[in-house]
């Protein structure tokens, strides 16, 4: 389940929506490729439905720069150059840290349970190399202090912001340098976690911003939301 499909879950989800969701989540995963054209005849083949709603999908994902449509090509993935990558970072860390704040003091302890129940399967999953195990994983992690933040606008913009992130191939020659990397990410989760089980909020927001989703980051070759 996607990030936006938990926080909407309640919701009506229109066919529009749908395919939107769609067409993240394969970014996301790393099955569409920076310049890769998106294929409109496979969607509405793989979806069973129509080409209207794939096109407005396609429509919204390009104003938000997560596609770029492009002159007698069609729609494509949009990679981000490295000033962009960075300035979103430092965009996304504010954003993520003030929701993180809203959140401290409303989350149960079972919330928290849950919490520290994902950051663990988090580690098992690096450990045994299943990459695409962690990251649902840390969506969800991450789902469980958004949605009791209460700001749904402020929600929205951080998810959009998230999908301009393409999902790095791994190099299989570095895959030990991709686990260092995952479990260091983990380990920030724990810290957050700390905090929030202190309501330190102060400490939490700055944690967030500054280490959580420091912009140097955004050059490392494995992106980690």
């Amino acid at each position: 389940m996607s990030l936006k499909k938990g926080l909407q879950m309640y919701k009506f989800q229109s066919l529009k929506d749908h395919v939107y969701d769609y067409i993240a989540e394969q970014i996301s995963q790393g099955n569409l490729l920076p310049d890769e054209k998106i294929n409109e005849n496979k969607i509405c083949q793989e979806l069973n439905i129509s080409r209207t709603p794939v096109r407005e999908a396609l429509i919204q994902l390009s104003s938000e720069n997560v596609l770029e449509n492009v002159p007698r090509k069609g729609f494509v993935v949009k990679d981000l150059n490295p000033k962009e990558a960075a300035e979103i970072y430092e965009v996304v860390g504010v954003l993520d840290g003030y929701a993180a704040t809203l959140a401290c003091g409303r989350l149960t302890a079972k919330t928290l349970k849950d919490m520290e129940f994902y950051i663990n399967s988090m580690d098992l999953a690096i450990d045994s190399g299943n990459y695409e195990m962690y990251y649902k994983q840390q969506e969800i992690f991450h789902q469980l202090y958004l949605v009791e933040c209460g700001n749904d606008t402020l929600v929205d913009s951080l998810l959009k912001l998230k999908k301009k992130f393409v999902a790095k191939k791994y190099d299989l020659n570095c895959m030990e340098d991709v686990k260092a990397i995952l479990f260091e990410t983990n380990n920030e989760h724990k810290e957050m976690l700390k905090l929030f089980k202190t309501n330190k909020t102060d400490e939490l927001e700055h944690y967030i911003r500054q280490v959580h989703w420091d912009p140097s980051k955004s050059a490392t070759e494995v992106t980690t939301p």
